[in-house]
């Protein structure tokens, strides 16, 4: 979402917008609580526009961070020692996703050769790596697949 709200400005993009807010009415978009509450933090604008939309907030349950903690296990990940790759939040995104057999939408960059540490692994990677994978697409991506005109 901070993707989005950095490049395609509120101001300039109206229509996206209105499209983006329908799209939060109908449910088709929503988000996890951390991925929220890191929106909110970097871009407090945004975080108060996706509020006064009333988005979906998808709250982490037991499955939620028994899968995450699947997650952690299968990168290697020991303790708290994240590194380069995923980190804790990331780990409850790709979750909520799978877990709500949803598609995750995210701008972070395909890692195009993979590190040999699994846990070195970026959500893309991630999500292509564990079975079954989760789909990742980027937001330009998402309006397509929308077939959406503005």
């Amino acid at each position: 979402m901070i993707y989005a709200w950095d490049n395609y400005p509120k101001e300039q993009f109206p229509k996206l917008w209105n499209w983006v807010s329908n799209q939060i009415f109908l449910g088709t978009i929503s988000m996890p609580l951390v991925a929220f509450d890191e929106t909110t933090a970097k871009t407090p604008e945004c975080g108060k526009w996706l509020k006064d939309e009333d988005i979906s907030i998808l709250h982490p349950d037991t499955a939620i961070l028994r899968c995450a903690a699947r997650l952690k296990a299968l990168l290697e990940i020991d303790g708290n020692r994240y590194g380069a790759g995923v980190g804790e939040n990331d780990l409850i995104i790709i979750a909520t996703a799978e877990i709500k057999g949803l598609p995750l939408v995210s701008n972070e960059s395909p890692q195009l050769t993979l590190p040999k540490s699994l846990s070195k692994y970026k959500i893309p990677a991630v999500c292509g790596y564990k079975k079954p994978p989760t789909i990742v697409i980027d937001f330009v991506s998402f309006i397509k697949q929308s077939k959406a005109t503005f």
